[in-house]
């Protein structure tokens, strides 16, 4: 069933805390960086993305593409320094989602290594890059 994807049981609105395993440091992923506005989920990646922050991202993307059922995804990478291969997967897991619904995926204002990154993994094949930083 395709809306079992990433969805696992209720996800917490007001956003959530994870404790990373190797620096024992929380990492918080809050709900006010998830909008949607005229049916596209908007949201703002942290200054990091990497797989400390990519389950949460992934579970309350989901949760707002399910509930709210919104059109498209625009990740705003304006705030963003540095994203590995987790950063890759977040995309690629919500573009799955998205085009089962025939929405897009945007990546916003990405600066000049992480469109490096997109185009080089060749991302630009499911997500349009919009915006220049």
């Amino acid at each position: 069933m395709l809306f079992n994807m990433n969805c696992h049981g209720e996800i917490p609105i007001s956003g959530t805390v994870s404790m990373t395993a190797e620096k024992g440091e929380a990492v918080k992923v809050l709900e006010e960086d998830f909008r949607v506005i005229d049916n596209c989920l908007c949201i703002r990646m942290p200054e990091e993305v990497d797989h400390h922050h990519a389950e949460e991202l992934c579970r309350i993307a989901d949760h707002h593409i399910l509930e709210e059922q919104v059109e498209n995804v625009l990740f705003d990478f304006s705030d963003t320094r540095f994203m590995d291969s987790s950063g890759i997967g977040i995309l690629i897991g919500r573009y799955r989602l998205i085009s089962c619904f025939g929405g897009k995926v945007y990546a916003a204002h990405p600066d000049k290594q992480i469109r490096r990154m997109l185009e080089m993994s060749g991302m630009k094949k499911i997500v349009e890059i919009v915006g220049e930083k």
